[in-house]
């Protein structure tokens, strides 16, 4: 469970973002009577996915830091960027970005430059997700062909 630790981390940051972002936010905005009231509910996701994805990135970050070789330097390396990358972006969102469009401050303006980041921590996310599963299969392949060539001998 351990050797998997990274895959799950990023695949519940990029899924968390995913279901949010495409699916429970859109029908939040169907299903609530007034669009503001699906805004405020929006808004307060938004904010609890923010702390998602600092959780999930700041246990990447350990893990890539850890003394366990749980993830290959070759991907962990490139990974810390993006995941730095992602959680900087959910930091601005929420602080800087979210309180303007709570306010209605010049909406469509903030909505417009929200999403942006929003997706590219999406990408982010989905950029270090894709790392680890390359890792996790890398890493399999050397175990295997590793155990292969030591029965051949």
């Amino acid at each position: 469970m351990m050797r998997q630790l990274p895959i799950w981390l990023a695949a519940a940051w990029a899924m968390s973002l995913s279901v949010l972002g495409l699916m429970v936010v859109p029908l939040l905005f169907v299903h609530l009577p007034t669009p503001a009231m699906a805004g405020q509910m929006a808004a307060k996701l938004f904010s609890a996915q923010m702390w998602v994805s600092v959780a999930c990135g700041a246990g990447l970050l350990m893990v890539f830091r850890s003394k366990r070789a749980l993830t290959p330097v070759e991907y962990a390396q490139p990974a810390t960027l993006f995941v730095v990358g992602g959680l900087l972006l959910a930091l601005l969102v929420e602080l800087a970005v979210a309180p303007r469009i709570v306010a209605r401050e010049n909406l469509a303006l903030w909505h417009r430059i929200g999403s942006a980041l929003y997706l590219a921590q999406w990408l982010c996310s989905l950029w270090v997700m894709r790392c680890m599963v390359a890792a996790q299969s890398a890493k399999q392949a050397a175990d295997h062909s590793g155990a292969r060539t030591d029965a051949q001998i």
